[in-house]
């Protein structure tokens, strides 16, 4: 497996829906495969970005709380 680098999206100064929308929006840029970090803001926008990524048959495979509400995920795309 080749290592690729991982994109990077902050959207911690986002509501929903766009935290969703910027997120399916970098992902579109990724080739399969492709591994996104994404730090937010908040319950819910946590819970609707990861709901909506796993329903389009992307993985999350790290989460972290970085504390004050912040949270961390990384995605995996799904392949092509």
């Amino acid at each position: 497996m080749i290592d690729t680098e991982t994109a990077r999206l902050d959207i911690t100064g986002e509501t929903c829906p766009m935290t969703f929308v910027r997120t399916r929006l970098a992902l579109d840029r990724l080739p399969g495969g492709g591994q996104l970090r994404v730090r937010l803001r908040g319950t819910v926008p946590l819970d609707n970005v990861s709901r909506s990524v796993r329903q389009l048959g992307h993985a999350i495979t790290e989460q972290t709380d970085e504390g004050d509400g912040v949270h961390e995920i990384l995605i995996v795309k799904a392949p092509a």
